[in-house]
């Protein structure tokens, strides 16, 4: 069965050749575990400059995770864009909303941004799928 992502790259990504850092990658969360063990100031820092730049202020906080995921496709940050894209649909961002975000990272960003761009649109739909399961929203 082909996911949103292989529907949104228009070609179908052999599991085996699929990269690492992908959603739900059981490896990677590991390894991030590990690290905020070994590193746990950092990372509660990070967690609350995370906090606070995303709270709700002169920007509403779904358009803050809108410029977020718009920066993780201009980043090329796959554990960025699955992150934002799951706060965008927590947040309530539409798919609309999402695809002019990305819209404009193509218009800026040019050739690597159209390959990062519709991995973002396709997680921010599989995570939009999972938050409407939970909260019964149609």
């Amino acid at each position: 069965m082909r996911t949103d992502r292989d529907v949104a790259t228009d070609r179908p990504i052999p599991p085996e050749t699929e990269p690492q850092r992908r959603h739900g990658d059981e490896d990677l969360q590991a390894q991030g575990r590990a690290l905020r063990r070994a590193i746990p100031d950092v990372y509660r820092g990070f967690a609350g400059l995370r906090s606070a730049a995303l709270a709700d202020g002169a920007l509403d906080a779904r358009t803050k995770e809108l410029l977020a995921l718009a920066l993780s496709v201009a980043e090329q940050c796959d554990g960025c864009i699955e992150a934002h894209a799951d706060g965008a649909a927590r947040r309530g961002a539409s798919e609309e909303e999402v695809a002019e975000a990305l819209g404009v990272v193509v218009m800026m960003g040019g050739g690597p941004a159209t390959s990062y761009a519709p991995h973002a649109f396709a997680a921010f739909r599989d995570a939009r799928a999972r938050h409407d399961a939970v909260t019964g929203r149609p």
